[in-house]
């Protein structure tokens, strides 16, 4: 049948009630859509968490190199990597205390469901989180 979005009012209380995100691919360059979105989250309130090993910091904020190098749990590990880069992500997010797993537009990777089968950890992928808060 093929991978499912959480229905909308599931995303709307994910948004409500989830407010650290660790940003995976987050650039440090303002012009990059990955910054843009996060710069918005972060305005509206959300805690950001730069997760990239090719830079030192983005939007003022520490990077890690990796989502297990992040102290604490991780509310939304939020996705900004090529679909095909997708599985990779999720094998990481396995090892780490994290809620949701959410692919920005255009991401969709089905082995990501295969992969975090039975983490209890809710999967968005194809949607863009900014866009989704615009909307709620």
């Amino acid at each position: 049948m093929g991978f499912q979005n959480p229905d909308q009012d599931a995303i709307n209380e994910i948004l409500q009630t989830k407010k650290r995100i660790a940003i995976v691919g987050l650039s440090n360059k303002p012009h990059r859509t990955s910054y843009q979105v996060s710069k918005y989250m972060q305005d509206n309130g959300y805690e950001i968490i730069p997760v990239n090993p090719t830079i030192e910091e983005a939007m003022g904020l520490k990077a890690y190199p990796s989502l297990k190098d992040v102290e604490g749990p991780i509310d939304i590990v939020n996705v900004f990597r090529r679909s095909e880069e997708l599985p990779a992500v999720a094998e990481e997010v396995k090892g780490i205390d994290a809620d949701v797993f959410w692919a920005q537009l255009g991401l969709l990777n089905e082995e990501v469901v295969d992969i975090l089968e039975g983490t209890g950890m809710t999967i968005i992928m194809d949607r863009c989180i900014k866009v989704e808060h615009a909307t709620m």
